[in-house]
């Protein structure tokens, strides 16, 4: 049986934290969505061709809106977790009456909360920029929703796993970002020459940013069903990983 009442302070706890600091949360995903689309949606959009009928400004949307979402979904949920192990407050949590499932739930929830939020505030910034529209707007909340959802479980992994500031950081940094860039968010993955194109399937990214695109605007370089499976099986991964963390208490007791 599920405590919600515990779900639900955890929840709380952990959206007041990001509403503390919205101003900087929001702010950022604005002005660097505004910078995109000035230097790769006017100075050169201008000179691509449309993308499977898409025009190129509205083409990098999905790939914009997956950039800002991994990245921010997977620091607040890494420091959401770092910081109660780095000032001894984590043990307030294990010694109350809560187990896993309210624990991943009221983070999860948390998380995918803040993503529809970041969500909506990239989309009413790219509408200043350009005229788009949305397929599938019911498949792009769920979508988002699981790759909100998977992500702040990878970055609760991340957070339990690192024992300073600078492990942190590192996996979005040197890994995470890097593979959104190579994962077709500012291009097609058709537009690559071979091996490249094949090569770059080997990428899990493609397939988060491919599944956005394909709500959008129904096309995209890999099958919907292949993105959606992929992300499931990385939530389920993720759960079981922090289901035997907190099982063995490897590094939350140490």
């Amino acid at each position: 049986m599920i405590n919600w009442r515990s779900t639900w302070s955890i929840y709380v706890r952990e959206l007041t934290r990001f509403l503390r600091t919205a101003f900087q949360s929001l702010l950022a995903p604005v002005l660097t969505t505004s910078l995109y689309f000035i230097v790769f949606g006017a100075a050169i959009g201008g000179r691509m061709p449309d993308l499977g009928g898409v025009d190129y400004a509205a083409f990098i949307i999905p790939g914009l809106l997956m950039l800002t979402l991994l990245g921010e979904t997977t620091s607040n949920s890494s420091f959401g977790i770092y910081m109660p192990r780095f000032t001894g407050t984590i043990y307030e949590l294990l010694s109350a009456p809560v187990g896993v499932a309210e624990t991943l739930i009221g983070f999860v929830g948390a998380a995918a909360t803040k993503s529809l939020i970041l969500a909506a505030i990239i989309l009413v910034t790219a509408r200043l920029f350009v005229d788009y529209s949305i397929a599938h707007p019911l498949l792009a909340v769920v979508f988002i929703v699981l790759v909100a959802s998977s992500f702040s479980l990878f970055g609760f992994i991340l957070g339990i796993w690192a024992d300073n500031f600078e492990k942190l950081g590192i996996i979005p940094m040197l890994f995470l970002t890097p593979l959104t860039f190579l994962g077709g968010t500012f291009y097609s993955i058709e537009m690559l020459p071979k091996p490249w194109d094949t090569l770059a399937l080997a990428n899990p990214i493609v397939y988060l940013v491919s599944g956005l695109r394909w709500t959008f605007y129904g096309s995209a370089d890999v099958d919907i069903r292949i993105s959606f499976a992929i992300t499931l099986a990385f939530l389920a991964v993720c759960v079981a990983i922090i289901a035997y963390i907190f099982k063995t208490g490897w590094r939350l007791r140490e």
